[in-house]
């Protein structure tokens, strides 16, 4: 006979959060650049007040426990609103990411069964498009007063302020199990169709108490963070969470991701705290540097999504005096799987090995395990070279797919519940990850594999390259042989020997690509990645001159 503990049966539920802050951080502001323009403020407690007026406004219109409801939007502080509001009742809110092709959006929408979706101003006409596509929504709810509603084809449209209006602040919020379904998010599909994550408010919660670890994101309550990813890439990284659960201020960017307008926030609100993709971080740079600005206030970026490059990581630590958090996750790990926190042993080294164990994407935090094994699924040595199959699992990693892995059921992992994150990686002694590569993207030459990553971050080191990928081309010889396919800067020129120069020294002789083609766009996925399987299609009549 078991004995149960005498403790609380405390569920976790996500309006906990925003119920924490309202009552101890009621005037920690959220800062937003609004779609419509204008920066505006409001505070956790507003926040906490209207996402109850959402609760109402859906109640009314018929949402009810578990239903599914929808946003297409950009980082504000009305989708926060929303959120909340939606998650607090019990329903489950399904983030669009609107980078997706119109009829992927459509199917996601019916594939998930929304009911009412939220959308900005922005993404109106791509819904549209495909308004004739929709099958259970019932409701578009606009992000802005009324004033700024559009003339739109779409039916049943009211704006999001006329929504809420006259709404009560009385709503019952958490009155489920911790195990109800909270969020839904869908992979970026680029191997077909999307498949939906559902997180749990169990989950979500636990996830939160992992990123605040000081190890992890280490935010706190005297922290301004600006979240530039995406509120649709897997709750920007759990920030739209962990923010308001340890009061750390929010400046939310909107619909403006240059490199000026980001540089606009992170001065003007003295952020302390970013997150963001490779891809935003160099256009912030190349902003900084093409007008001599510095960030005093910014202590530190936290760089995931893909490998950050060694010349990011060094040009935000050597001249900006800003410190790199390299981050490794997945929407089916709620997303964080790693950080780059260096140990007590790592930080007694020299910089040039510090640097080095940077640019991993880092190790677990408490709740993520983590390993590696060959093809047959035997487990691999922890030994920094070795690379495998990585394997996760954890207390906020997916179990299976909404609706079942892939649409036709049954779990994704295996009998000792591991993920495979479909990543190719190795781990050192001290629980340092390292991507090589996605499995899929491996180049597989004479038997032996070669980390296209490597080779890219390594290309984009050049001071005349903007965005660098490698692929594997089909040799009759080799199997695959290297194709470094090079973006330059915009009006720059260089020829095959400048790119290749720039990579002896850096990798085995026998990883240099056969050839380098010139393109003057890599193509980007939904989530800012290089696009491998646009890029494979482009190229896939290539011959390379050592065939």
């Amino acid at each position: 006979m078991s004995i149960i503990g005498k403790m609380q049966d405390w569920p976790l539920t996500v309006n906990k959060v925003i119920e924490h802050a309202k009552i101890n951080y009621p005037r920690q502001r959220v800062v937003t650049r609004t779609v419509e323009g204008p920066i505006v403020e409001t505070n956790y407690s507003e926040i906490h007040d209207r996402a109850k007026q959402v609760s109402n406004a859906l109640k009314a219109d018929g949402i009810q426990l578990e239903d599914r409801v929808a946003t297409l939007a950009w980082n504000t502080a009305r989708h926060m609103e929303t959120w909340f509001g939606a998650m607090g009742i019990g329903s489950v809110l399904h983030t669009i990411n609107p980078r997706l092709h119109p009829d992927q959006i459509a199917w996601i929408a019916n594939d998930a069964e929304d009911k009412v979706l939220f959308v900005d101003l922005t993404f109106v006409p791509l819904l549209e498009a495909v308004k004739d596509k929709f099958e259970t929504v019932k409701r578009f709810v606009i992000y802005c007063d009324a004033a700024h509603l559009p003339e739109t084809t779409l039916e049943n449209v009211v704006a999001y302020e006329d929504y809420i209006a006259g709404q009560s602040l009385d709503c019952t919020w958490g009155d489920f199990p911790e195990t109800t379904a909270c969020g839904l998010c869908y992979t970026s599909g680029t191997t077909g169709n999307p498949k939906g994550v559902l997180y749990s408010h169990r989950s979500n919660v636990l996830h939160t108490l992992m990123t605040g670890m000081t190890d992890a994101l280490g935010i706190s309550i005297h922290d301004r963070v600006l979240p530039v990813v995406p509120m649709f890439h897997a709750n920007a990284w759990g920030l739209t969470f962990t923010c308001p659960a340890v009061g750390a201020e929010m400046i939310l960017p909107g619909a403006k991701m240059d490199g000026e307008s980001i540089y606009e926030m992170l001065d003007t609100y003295q952020v302390t705290t970013s997150a963001a993709v490779p891809t935003v971080w160099l256009m912030l740079l190349q902003h900084l540097e093409a007008n001599d600005l510095k960030l005093p206030a910014l202590d530190r970026v936290v760089i995931g999504g893909s490998a950050v490059p060694e010349r990011i990581l060094r040009t935000f630590q050597e001249k900006y005096g800003v410190e790199v958090g390299h981050a490794w996750g997945m929407t089916e790990t709620s997303p964080l799987g790693t950080i780059g926190s260096l140990t007590p042993e790592q930080m007694k080294q020299d910089y040039e090995h510090q640097i080095a164990s940077k640019l991993k994407q880092g190790r677990p935090p408490f709740g993520v395990e983590m390993k590696i094994t060959d093809d047959d699924g035997n487990d691999l040595p922890r030994d920094g070279k070795t690379s495998g199959h990585l394997l996760v699992r954890g207390m906020a990693i997916v179990d299976t797919y909404y609706k079942g892995a892939g649409g036709d059921g049954g779990t994704v992992l295996d009998e000792d519940d591991w993920f495979d994150t479909g990543d190719v990686a190795n781990i050192d002694d001290q629980g340092f990850m390292q991507i090589t590569d996605r499995a899929k993207d491996v180049i597989k030459s004479g038997g032996e594999w070669i980390s296209s990553i490597d080779i890219e971050n390594f290309a984009v080191g050049h001071p005349k390259v903007a965005n660098a990928a490698a692929i594997g081309i089909y040799h009759p010889k080799w199997d695959e042989r290297p194709l470094l396919i090079i973006q330059l800067n915009e009006g720059e020129t260089a020829t095959k020997e400048d790119i290749l120069k720039q990579l002896e020294g850096k990798i085995a002789k026998w990883w240099t690509p056969d050839d380098v083609a010139f393109v003057d766009a890599i193509p980007l996925g939904a989530t800012g990645k290089i696009n491998k399987l646009a890029l494979r299609d482009m190229f896939k009549d290539y011959t390379l001159p050592t065939a």
